[in-house]
């Protein structure tokens, strides 16, 4: 006995210095009830688009065989989760959706697909919780592969953009267009050896985040570039417009030099033509300073930014903020383009599938919704019950349960409290905390007489409802609110 209390001391012991801290895991966050229901809004949104847009779906594995991910990324691999080896088989979390579909492709010898796919990616990033930046979060992207005409899916793919972006009503956009064949090619013409193009491409990335003279000071410093060369990317980088600037940087000296650079010109030019039959060209612009990172982007690359994305933080640690921290910028919001080559990796004849497609930033996109739902008196329902059944006396409760039972039978979202004999004040306060519209409220003369009382929640309006007339009349009131 006296061993077995020395061993719980020690062990007490031990939990006195290791003390448990019940919280998430660094960069992942719980979701309430009130975030949910505003999650499930932007999904449901962005879903129809999808398939308004004639898409179907696919899912893929959590993890991946690690081969699967190495190189697909460039410099952001050092931000892939490797998984312990599991007895043979090394794996990581998957970092896109992108990777995984190309995978899929390849795997099942599929040469033309328009998928969505909306599911969990993992980062081994810095978080930046506030400006919507996790370790594990959704990503919703669109893809048509398959071999077309040039530029017809990748205008369809700008379409959905500016369709999600509008309907969501997040204010203002941007969308910024851009080619790597013309980025690779202003490299080569301006003298960056071929083997530094994909680490300068990085560096350019960088520009919505840091000034000229810094993205300037690491291509010179970091990566060895003479100051000659970076000034005249420089020169490019800071050109925005519209089909006028790929009509221009056609008859540039330098620029038609690169059979590369001409080719994607081209295609910005019949981009912008299709835009215009879309409709959406004045949120459209032309940025050779738009990069994206990723190394398996081959032609069209497209990032969509709010460009009044100022947005004041109401997370505790927030509040800890300094001022100068307080309102911050949501920044991109979706991003996307052609990968012609990646599903050629994964075949082993090297077969390869022309892919387009975009990623909305779903978490950037919440962060923003959330924020707008707290500012706004408007109370978010998080629930779907369209009537609660009452009563208004004591022992009534095995007709409030053969009335709802008909209620749920009929399809009716219906809610019935779990006491036997509620008061009906308290009912009648869950139904205005919860937003429930109606009450149908039992008591013996109701009964007697066959009826049932429906009162609207709102304006307190009560009117006698012959039973058999119920379900009708729940469902005529619901569908007219």
């Amino acid at each position: 006995m006296a061993k077995l209390l020395e061993l719980k001391a020690d062990l007490e012991g031990d939990d006195a210095k290791h003390q448990f801290v019940l919280k998430t895991a660094k960069g992942t966050r719980d979701y309430s009830p009130k975030q949910m229901a505003i999650r499930e809004k932007v999904f449901n949104t962005i879903i129809s688009c999808f398939k308004r847009h004639g898409a179907e779906t696919i899912d893929t594995p959590v993890f991946e065989l690690k081969e699967t991910l190495t190189d697909k990324y460039g410099e952001d691999s050092k931000l892939i989760y490797d998984l312990k080896d599991q007895g043979g088989e090394l794996l990581s979390l998957r970092y896109d959706l992108t990777v995984p579909f190309a995978r899929y492709l390849a795997m099942n010898k599929i040469t033309n697909i328009k998928r969505y796919h909306i599911a969990k990616v993992y980062r081994r990033d810095n978080p930046a919780m506030t400006r919507g930046r996790y370790r594990e979060f959704y990503q919703c992207d669109y893809d048509i592969a398959g071999q077309y005409d040039a530029m017809i899916p990748d205008a369809e793919c700008l379409k959905i953009v500016y369709e999600i972006l509008s309907e969501l009503d997040l204010g203002d956009f941007r969308i910024k267009v851009n080619d790597r064949r013309i980025l690779d090619g202003m490299f080569a013409v301006c003298g960056v050896p071929d083997d530094k193009f994909r680490t300068i491409c990085s560096t350019v990335d960088k520009m919505d985040k840091m000034s000229w003279e810094d993205v300037k000071k690491e291509m010179v410093n970091e990566k060895g570039l003479s100051e000659e060369t970076a000034d005249q990317i420089g020169e490019y980088v800071s050109k925005q417009g519209g089909m006028d600037l790929a009509e221009r940087l056609l008859q540039d000296q330098k620029m038609s030099q690169s059979k590369q650079a001409c080719a994607g010109l081209s295609d910005i030019k019949l981009l912008f033509s299709y835009l215009q039959l879309f409709q959406v060209t004045d949120k459209v612009v032309f940025d050779l300073s738009l990069a994206r990172g990723l190394d398996y982007y081959t032609g069209i690359i497209y990032e969509a930014m709010l460009t009044q994305a100022r947005v004041t933080l109401a997370s505790a640690e927030a509040q800890k903020a300094t001022p100068a921290e307080e309102s911050v910028s949501v920044g991109s919001v979706a991003g996307g383009g052609r990968y012609d080559g990646l599903v050629g990796m994964f075949d082993p004849k090297g077969r390869e599938v022309p892919c387009v497609g975009v990623s909305i930033g779903i978490e950037r996109i919440f962060s923003i919704m959330e924020q707008k739902a707290e500012a706004s008196a408007e109370k978010v329902r998080t629930t779907e019950v369209q009537i609660m059944v009452a009563s208004a006396q004591k022992n009534l409760l095995e007709e409030r349960l053969k009335l709802v039972n008909e209620l749920w039978n009929a399809g009716i979202k219906a809610e019935v409290m779990y006491k036997k004999d509620p008061k009906l004040l308290s009912q009648l306060q869950h139904c205005e905390e919860s937003g429930i519209p109606l009450v149908a409220i039992l008591g013996e003369q109701e009964l007697k007489d066959g009826v049932i009382k429906l009162r609207v929640v709102a304006t307190r309006e009560e009117a006698d409802i012959s039973r058999a007339d119920l379900i009708a009349e729940i469902r005529r009131r619901t569908s007219e609110a």
